[in-house]
């Protein structure tokens, strides 16, 4: 598998560790020749005082929780000592409420689980459904379906670095980045007709067709954004601040990432190149040349050189999947899944039979259950279903790597710094509607 590697020379006063793994700084001066060398700390000037441990709570209303996260932080002073995340505040109840509803009538809930990555969610849970109900897409479904997923990804990709800058003090970058998303979103909702809840599949295929000229607006925001990406690169990369706040925090070696069951960039940046797309192909994307970057101290820093890099390589796809991206039919030629033309369906009996029975009724697999994950722009996303034949499944289970992924918080950020705490949780990327499911 081809990976990434790329070193970046950082001669900043950055965050080490100590022998029990607690953060400590690195004073700087200034040489006579202008470098910068270290220099020893001033000798304590307060005798050491006995304190108590204090427990504050960050969350669940809180900004840079991103969502109702409550974490309970014990602190010695401004360490952390422990911590407890708390979940439960969304009361969403997916599961549940899915298997009181046709399959085509879940697609709109998977928008709201990860709502920065509606329409890769509506692909993931179309192809659970189709392998239940044993249904291969058209050549030009799949093709869409990509172009649908890897614009999915910049688009969380994005609003996950713009609100990480916010979170340690960046804000020029954040309007950059958005300005960006807004134009992945304005494709988005002249093709599908939505921004943020797309509901853009349906079982067998899409809920539309590329309208005229679709194409060749997606070409402009490939050529284009390259370079608001260079941009962004100059500006954080190497910056002193950026690179003080990220580096050495959070991190997790590659045993230790794999034993929390991470995956996604968190997994990719401890140094484990694992990609669904690339391990456990979906949607032809074994015939797709792009490269899966790894990190290599899995730590804040290197989790946003793995995701920033991703950015360019979701463009390689997309340039890709224009060029092949075929005629023909988007949808499979069979009403008992997919809606006929509204034209048949009011001017012929059968079509007008087919529409009825799927909107009363829905369409109904055959007994059996199926599970299928993809690479989502947070980690390994899975759906599974079971059916017993009728229109609606009987159970409806999510495989969230938000949830995974936040499960090593603690890990995480025990031993660093209150300040630290901030930069840490960004850097894992959560929706917590995925997570309080």
């Amino acid at each position: 598998m081809a990976t990434i590697k790329r070193t970046v020379e950082v001669e900043l006063s950055t965050t080490g560790l100590d022998a029990q793994g607690r953060p400590q700084r690195v004073p700087l001066a200034v040489a006579e020749d202008g470098s910068t060398v270290a220099v020893a700390a001033p000798p304590s000037l307060e005798p050491e005082l006995e304190g108590e441990h204090m427990l504050i709570n960050i969350g669940p209303q809180h900004p840079a929780t991103h969502g109702v996260l409550r974490l309970v932080l014990e602190l010695d002073g401004e360490t952390v000592v422990r911590c407890i995340p708390h979940i439960g505040y969304l009361h969403c109840g997916f599961e549940k409420i899915g298997e009181y509803r046709q399959y085509n009538q879940i697609i709109p809930w998977t928008d709201r689980e990860d709502y920065l990555n509606s329409i890769g969610n509506n692909v993931a849970f179309a192809l659970n459904a189709e392998r239940l109900f044993g249904i291969e897409i058209t050549e030009r479904c799949t093709v869409l379906r990509v172009i649908a997923m890897e614009l999915s990804r910049i688009i969380s990709h994005l609003v996950w670095l713009g609100t990480t800058c916010i979170d340690i003090g960046a804000f020029t970058p954040f309007l950059w980045l958005f300005q960006e998303r807004e134009n992945v979103y304005a494709l988005l909702e002249r093709w599908i007709g939505a921004r943020l809840t797309t509901t853009a599949t349906r079982i067998g295929g899409m809920a539309a067709d590329l309208p005229n000229g679709w194409t060749e607006q997606l070409q402009t925001f490939i050529t284009l954004f390259p370079k608001t990406l260079d941009e962004v690169d100059r500006v954080l990369t190497r910056n002193g601040i950026w690179v003080g706040r990220t580096i050495g925090l959070g991190a997790m070696t590659a045993e230790e990432a794999l034993n929390y069951g991470l995956s996604g960039a968190m997994l990719r940046a401890s140094g484990v190149a694992y990609d669904v797309r690339k391990d456990f192909p979906y949607l032809d994307y074994e015939t797709y040349d792009f490269d899966v970057p790894v990190g290599t101290n899995g730590d804040v820093y290197d989790r946003f050189l793995v995701r920033f890099e991703e950015l360019r390589q979701s463009v390689r796809i997309l340039e890709q999947a224009l060029r092949r991206l075929p005629d023909g039919p988007v949808n499979v030629d069979d009403h008992r899944v997919i809606l006929p033309p509204k034209s048949k369906a009011t001017s012929e009996m059968e079509s007008m039979i087919h529409h009825f029975k799927q909107v009363m009724e829905g369409p109904r697999p055959p007994i059996g259950e199926a599970y299928v994950a993809v690479e989502s722009p947070k980690g390994e996303k899975g759906y599974y279903m079971v059916s017993d034949g009728t229109s609606k499944p009987v159970r409806w289970r999510i495989r969230p790597p938000s949830f995974v992924n936040l499960s090593a918080i603690p890990r995480m950020v025990e031993g660093h710094l209150l300040s630290d705490v901030i930069a840490i949780n960004a850097s894992i990327d959560i929706v917590m509607g995925e997570i309080d499911r």
